[in-house]
């Protein structure tokens, strides 16, 4: 379809084709999502939008979105630019390094979440609008310090995402329980609503994926959730379900500290059988150091059995264990010790998880390794998120984890010789 949109240029129209599928994004609303599969024009869509608003509301304020921004040129910056020249609209927009300004004194920026504070985000209050580009990977603690952020009379926030998870709190708040809130509109969007989707390079990209990659086939083309990517790093290899806790178990306890946004990661574990089992957790956001013993408490046997924690926090341990008497000590760590953590874990025959670890189990789901997104490859990088009690786990079994640059790796025969625990 073909929507004219006013042109602040002379009080003409600037004509920007519009695919049929994001007609309902063209009317006011509080928050307005696209989603779907490579291929669809979502950004597209967005960026002339931005454009567009800026020519028709002198003064406006806009602010383009990452989780994390490590560069300009990491950010929607660029189409922007392309949107700007495609339409011959360059005498209206001053663009510089790191700004956009627009006609009456408006300006664009672009910004990653994960730089912001609770005060710092208070720079955003009289911003217009919001867009989250790449938005499946917006934390849920960004998610929480945007939308009452953006205050002002009319203001809009705007997301696009490839969904990855359900569990993804953008991808939750626009499609899960509450999301037919009457300020809400979303959109699924895929290459076959695109009238201007690729006949060449693009559809031949699309057609290999689907005779050579079956199995992620609908997640990168077709919007569908990543079930059982070979991205995560535990992919079929924990499992959900409640069960037993023996008297006899030797646990083993480990915590991350939260610090700002990241929240305090604690649990407990214990093996038999080759099994490891994750039987409890605790933590959150925003836990004083007061309120730390309370929160350990909730795992049982908090005060009775070792501790392993981060020792970047060396005062937090030193406070524990003089103050509240808990046997707290820091994990060792060195170059490598979170592959090397990866690795170890591997080694057992099954990870089960129970049902009220939550948290523990959210973040087996996601923790997952780097993927280019331009070729799709999946690298040897382990991605820095979801990974607080995935870091709990490792320090927990501090002492089962060894550099494998200087020993051998461990079998379950060899974790009863180093932990003098007997049966595991």
């Amino acid at each position: 379809m073909k929507k004219p949109k006013p042109d602040g240029r002379r009080g003409g129209v600037l004509d920007m084709p519009t695919a049929r599928v994001f007609a309902p994004l063209l009317g006011p609303c509080r928050y307005k999502g696209a989603y779907g599969g490579r291929g669809s024009g979502k950004s597209h869509f967005f960026g002339e939008c931005v454009v567009e608003e800026h020519l028709r509301l002198p003064g406006h304020r806009t602010v383009c979105i990452r989780e994390v921004q490590k560069s300009m040129e990491r950010s929607s910056r660029q189409l922007i630019i392309d949107k700007i020249s495609q339409h011959n609209l360059q005498g209206f927009f001053d663009i510089q390094d790191r700004i956009i300004r627009t006609p009456g004194d408006g300006v664009i920026i672009f910004q990653g979440m994960q730089a912001h504070t609770a005060d710092s985000i208070k720079s955003l209050e009289g911003f217009d609008r919001a867009w989250v580009e790449e938005a499946q990977s917006l934390s849920a603690h960004s998610w929480r310090l945007l939308r009452p952020t953006l205050r002002k009379a009319g203001s809009e926030i705007w997301a696009s995402w490839n969904p990855t998870f359900a569990q993804d709190p953008v991808d939750a708040f626009f499609r899960g329980p509450g999301s037919d809130r009457a300020d809400l509109v979303a959109v699924r969007a895929n290459w076959a609503d695109n009238p201007w989707f690729s006949t060449g390079t693009l559809e031949a990209e699309r057609q290999a994926d689907a005779r050579t990659r079956p199995e992620e086939y609908d997640h990168i083309w077709e919007g569908a959730y990543r079930t059982c990517s070979d991205a995560l790093v535990f992919a079929g290899h924990v499992q959900v379900s409640p069960f037993e806790t023996p008297a006899d178990i030797r646990p083993y306890y480990g915590v991350d500290w939260g610090f700002a946004r990241d929240p305090l990661a604690a649990l407990r574990c214990w093996i038999r059988g080759g099994v490891l089992h994750i039987d409890y957790e605790a933590g959150g956001t925003g836990i004083e150091l007061d309120r730390i013993p309370a929160v350990l408490d909730t795992v049982p046997g908090a005060r009775q059995w070792p501790w392993k924690a981060d020792g970047a926090r060396p005062e937090t341990i030193r406070f524990l264990a003089r103050h509240y008497g808990f046997k707290i000590t820091a994990a060792r760590k060195w170059p490598g010790s979170v592959e090397d953590g990866i690795a170890r874990l591997k080694t057992f025959e099954r990870i089960v998880v129970h049902p009220r670890c939550v948290r523990v189990a959210a973040e087996f789901r996601q923790y997952a390794y780097k993927v280019d997104p331009h070729t799709d490859d999946i690298l040897p990088v382990v991605e820095d998120a979801h990974n607080h009690w995935m870091d709990a786990l490792r320090y927990a079994l501090d002492g089962l984890i060894h550099n494998r640059r200087g020993l051998p790796r461990f079998t379950a025969e060899g974790v009863r010789q180093i932990s003098g625990t007997g049966p595991v």
